[in-house]
């Protein structure tokens, strides 16, 4: 019997006694004293309320009137979990032990007939990431940053970081006030105010080596930071018009940080307005791919000389390979 399964079974063992005790636990599951002890100290973590007898012949009480509820889920309940939990699957979200753990738990609650129908799920549905030979299977990519999850810890607590970057040729530390954690292109970036520059950043999490708080005493508020960033706002200079082609391929894959205005109420046209830096050749080349990804139905209304130019070139390399 595995683990999840082990447990579940001994929480509905003690959900109909009012009182066990370790011994009885081990004859009924066949099961070792420690493992018994390690699976009730498990159970006592999930919540369920247990009151321990010191002695000999001590054991465990179940605490009146605080017996778990045992939990149903409907068919329709249980599909929208295991989905979801497929379509997670080969997209380096943090956690990823605890989501496995967690579908395990999941599939150990449900009776044999609904676990039937999530393996036929599993053969047929396919999401993005997913291998078409082994569903089940997953690819290392999987695995997220190792600092993610403790950056995440870290700014549940204070959005004040000290950030230790791996650059070119250095490794430079930037004290910061993080603003967003997001995922663009299979890759997290932390979106943070330089509380000593005083300027907007983005660094991939990839970069990352050391994250920790960052105890200052001149603190400051998201909105101050706000009203400053205000202040430095970028000026627009793209503008393109698009048609219902170049929509719907917007609508398909788009830079995080993008939107579009629909001219039309039927949502078929639309104008968008941005700023991109020229002087970042990552940022400039990703930004020829996307525009020429959105196609023929754009018209540029104003346009940055270098975009236009490798537009060009582009275009240039495509009709000569033909």
């Amino acid at each position: 019997m595995k683990k999840v399964e082990r447990i579940n079974t001994i929480m509905r063992y003690i959900n109909n006694r009012s009182y066990f005790t370790i011994s009885e636990i081990m004859q009924e599951f066949n099961i070792s004293r420690s493992t018994a002890i390690r699976d009730i100290r498990e159970i006592e973590s999930m919540g369920m309320p247990l009151e321990s007898e010191v002695g000999r012949d001590g054991g465990y009480a179940v605490m009146n009137n605080s017996v778990l509820p045992s939990i149903h889920f409907t068919d329709s309940e249980v599909k929208a979990l295991f989905i979801a939990f497929m379509a997670s699957r080969n997209q380096q979200l943090p956690y990823l032990k605890s989501r496995q753990s967690l579908a395990e738990k999941l599939l150990g609650l449900i009776p044999d007939y609904q676990q039937e129908s999530l393996v036929l799920l599993n053969q047929i549905l396919l999401f993005e990431g997913t291998n078409p030979s082994n569903p089940d299977l997953l690819d290392l990519t999987d695995l997220p940053h190792p600092m993610l999850e403790k950056l995440i810890q870290l700014l549940l607590m204070d959005n004040h970081l000290l950030l230790t970057i791996k650059e070119e040729k250095s490794i430079k530390a930037y004290p910061i006030f993080l603003l967003h954690l997001y995922r663009e292109k299979s890759i997290w970036q932390i979106e943070g105010f330089d509380l000593k520059e005083e300027k907007k950043r983005v660094f991939p999490v990839d970069h990352l080596t050391n994250v920790e708080p960052y105890h200052t005493n001149k603190r400051v508020t998201k909105k101050k930071v706000l009203e400053k960033l205000s202040k430095q706002k970028e000026v627009i200079n793209l503008i393109i018009e698009l048609g219902p082609n170049a929509v719907a391929q917007f609508k398909k894959y788009h830079p995080f940080k993008f939107s579009i205005s629909y001219t039309n109420p039927y949502q078929a046209t639309a104008i968008l307005k941005a700023f991109i830096n020229v002087t970042m050749p990552e940022e400039l080349t990703d930004m020829i791919n996307w525009l020429l990804f959105l196609g023929e139905d754009i018209k540029f209304k104003e346009v940055p000389d270098e975009v236009l130019t490798g537009i060009e070139e582009r275009l240039r390399v495509i009709s000569r390979g033909r």
